[in-house]
């Protein structure tokens, strides 16, 4: 069971490599179970009623799911009645800029720029590809044409400086955002397509002209295969762990066959930007959830107070992964909330209110775990240490329901390629099931 689990998911982050891909995933899964899509810009036009299992493409990078409960009319004023699930969809990546090529000699590059947290020297001397979104020209200007793009096959690579050319590379290297991780993608053997060598290959690729591609946000992805490993195949080792396993945990909950509790809403909440703040119309940090939310239960025949009543009462779950002891460095990990690989899923707090939890959520947490038999673990971090963020906080600015802070812990989080357990999806996954159905 927890290998199949593991498989599956490497199957996912296959599919996931950036947010809008992960998007595309989430909506072809979700679709294969019955939910159907309301359009984001149609809210006016809305025709909801209980039952019915919704989800809304936010600008192509989040999306926000709804599994609507038969029952559900009427319930707001029980404390559980809405009960939503968050993960992010981007991960550290590299973010090309505009007017891309750059030339050195024969060597064709793009011009990036780092996006997120990442660990630059592990994106080095690794297969790389790119995903992401295009806008083309179109007949009306106020709604290009779109195509969200996955190249798969491996096009770029950032090489490494020899060490016979830098005998002080073991030593330690600050690598320069601008000078050291410009990828190379081709040696161009003329002087034709100097130019516009990544523009032609977008065009071609998407069979328009270089003069229809009007803008893009494009992202270049470590294209190596994730895989289970160790003595007991016991590990896996995979790019974008953060966040692909809370995404797949939360798909899976709102669209599993289990028990269905016809007295709630559940809804699957994945947010983009989460790596750069949430600063953004489809990142947590913005009213958009909750001016959906409002519109749900609107439909449903409720009144805005007791909208105002679900919001109090409802629960939030915020998953992204979190930090586990690591093998070398374990000075790092707090003297007494020790976080191991395979012992179970996270629950994150921290007095500077960095993550969403308190006392009564992770209380609520811990029963649904132990109803369930699910191994949990309680992270804090070292008092000399700064403390992680995530979503939680920032989303409860919106809606301030009770929230608590999740997540499967990993090593080398922020790395091109990151570590976690065998076993801790399959908890996730049941916790989330259990979650949405208790």
């Amino acid at each position: 069971m927890y290998r199949e689990t593991a498989e599956k998911l490497l199957n996912t982050i296959n599919q996931c490599t950036c947010s809008f891909t992960t998007v595309q995933y989430a909506k072809e899964k979700l679709e294969s179970k019955g939910f159907k899509e309301l359009k984001l810009s149609e809210m006016s036009d809305w025709s909801v009623v209980a039952g019915d299992k919704i989800y809304i493409n936010v600008y192509d990078s989040s999306l926000f799911a709804f599994s609507i409960g038969e029952n559900a009319a009427g319930t707001v004023k029980n404390g559980s009645a809405l009960r939503l699930a968050a993960a992010h969809t981007d991960s550290p990546a590299l973010y090309i800029k505009p007017n891309p090529e750059m030339t050195n000699k024969s060597y064709g590059k793009v011009n990036v720029e780092v996006y997120g947290g990442a660990i630059l020297n592990t994106w080095l001397d690794r297969p790389l590809s790119v995903a992401g979104k295009l806008a083309l020209k179109s007949n009306d200007v106020f709604w290009p044409e779109t195509v969200v793009i996955d190249m798969k096959k491996s096009l770029f690579t950032i090489p490494n400086l020899a060490i016979h050319l830098n005998r002080e590379i073991n030593k330690g290297v600050e690598l320069n955002r601008q000078n050291d991780m410009t990828p190379l993608c081709t040696i161009l053997e003329d002087n034709i397509n100097q130019n516009s060598f990544f523009m032609g290959f977008l065009a071609d690729e998407l069979d328009v002209t270089k003069e229809e591609i009007l803008d893009y946000e494009l992202y270049i992805y470590n294209s190596e295969q994730g895989c289970i490993m160790g003595l007991n195949d016991d590990i896996i080792s995979s790019p974008r762990l953060d966040n692909i396993t809370s995404v797949e945990a939360i798909l899976n909950g709102i669209t599993s066959d289990d028990k269905d509790n016809k007295a709630v809403i559940k809804g699957a909440v994945l947010f983009d930007n989460e790596e750069i703040g949430s600063r953004s119309k489809q990142g947590a940090d913005s009213e958009l959830l909750s001016i959906i939310i409002e519109r749900l239960y609107s439909c449903l025949g409720f009144s805005k107070e007791e909208y105002l009543s679900a919001i109090v009462n409802g629960f939030m779950l915020s998953i992204d992964v979190a930090h586990g002891l690591h093998p070398n460095h374990s000075e790092k990990a707090d003297i007494t909330n020790i976080n191991m690989l395979n012992q179970g899923i996270v629950f994150k707090r921290a007095c500077s209110q960095t993550y969403g939890t308190d006392s009564q959520s992770i209380a609520i947490a811990e029963q649904i775990c132990r109803q369930s038999d699910i191994p949990y673990q309680k992270f804090a971090s070292r008092s000399d240490a700064t403390t992680g963020s995530t979503l939680g906080n920032i989303a409860n600015k919106y809606l301030p329901m009770r929230t608590v802070d999740v997540g499967v812990p990993i090593l080398a989080m922020h790395s091109a390629r990151e570590t976690m357990g065998v076993k801790d999806q399959l908890y996730m996954e049941q916790f989330v099931k259990s979650f949405y159905n208790a």
